[in-house]
Parts: structure tokens; sequence; C-alpha cells
């Protein structure tokens, strides 16, 4: 049910596609049998001041948006193609069908996102690792050690930690990775 509400008296009714700038389209809902009025306002996002605890100069605040910016979408990639792998998975009775089948996609994705993880700064990398354990609940560790087995985690391990990361770090929304939460929610607000 539409109503119309206005500043003025005039009672006259007009065509929906040409109301004046000082008429409002209201939508009402039915609640506890009453007809509300019902109007949808966008998220508003409130972000205190940091304590001097936790200043972040604002050069790498500018820096980590640059990086987020450029590492984000790889890591909603990691999600998608994840939950595709898993549904397929449940499928595939077999193991020796699912260990071709977990083949075949990590050629595909290499072959797909090789060239673009290779031109990625060290410190993309290790956004790259928070982001993929914000957005599937598993450090890179422990989706590699699920699919490659523990002697490839250990291996791919080894060689975060000489490149000064580590496979095992976990996203932490309230803690270190705060400035980076806030980054992101922008990010997914269309904000930034």
């Amino acid at each position: 049910m539409l109503e119309f509400a206005s500043a003025q008296t005039d009672t006259s009714l007009y065509r929906t596609d040409t109301l004046p700038n000082n008429f409002f389209l209201l939508h009402t809902r039915e609640r506890d049998g009453e007809s509300l009025p019902e109007i949808d306002v966008k998220e508003v996002v409130i972000v205190g001041r940091p304590s001097n605890s936790k200043k972040f100069p604002f050069r790498r605040y500018e820096r980590m948006i640059y990086n987020l910016k450029k590492v984000y979408p790889y890591g909603l990639v990691v999600r998608a193609r994840l939950e595709q792998v898993n549904r397929e998975l449940m499928n595939i009775p077999d193991e020796k069908e699912r260990k071709k089948y977990l083949r075949t996609v990590e050629k595909d994705v290499f072959g797909e996102y090789e060239d673009d993880v290779r031109d990625m700064t060290i410190t993309q990398g290790k956004l790259l690792i928070k982001l993929i354990d914000r957005e599937t609940r598993n450090t890179s560790y422990e989706l590699i050690q699920y699919y490659r087995g523990s002697f490839s985690a250990a291996f791919w391990q080894g060689i975060a930690r000489i490149f000064g990361t580590n496979l095992k770090a976990e996203y932490d929304p309230y803690g270190e990775d705060a400035v980076m939460e806030i980054i992101l929610r922008e990010i997914e607000a269309g904000r930034l």
C-alpha cells in the first residue's frame, strides 16, 4: 500500500513519475495489526577516533587502502572457488576422481591467476593471506593441508617464512587487523 506525505496542504494527486521534490513516497508494512510507514535508509558507519596507542600513520593507511583494493577481489575469488570446489567434491564419491578433479582445478587456477599473484608485493601477499582467512574462516595453511596434504602445507609454509610471512596467520578484526577491517567494510559499502 502506498501513501503520500506532503508538507503542503495541496490535496491534488500526482502521477508517481512526476511527483515534485517536496513529496515522499512511503511504503507501509503491517506490524502487530498496525499499518506503519517504512523508509529505506542507507547504512551509516561511525568510526571513533583512534586512541593514542592505536594511531595509524596516514601514509600507511593510504597504502593499505591501495593494497586492499588490489587484493580484495582475489579474496572473494578464493571464497567463491572454494565453495564451488566443495560442492563438486560432495558429488564425487571416488577418492581417485576427487584427486583428479582437484588437480584439474589447481591447474586452471594457476593458469588464470599465477601471473597476477607473482606480480603482487610481499605486503599484498600478506594481506591476501589474511583475506583468505577472513573470507573462508580457514588459514591458508589449513586449506593447503586439507586439499594438498601436510607435506605440501609445510613446504609452502617454509617458502612463506623465507619471505617474512606466515600461512598460519589468522585474521583478527578486533585486534591487529582492526584498521584492515574498517577499510574492507568501506570497500564493501562502495565508499572506497
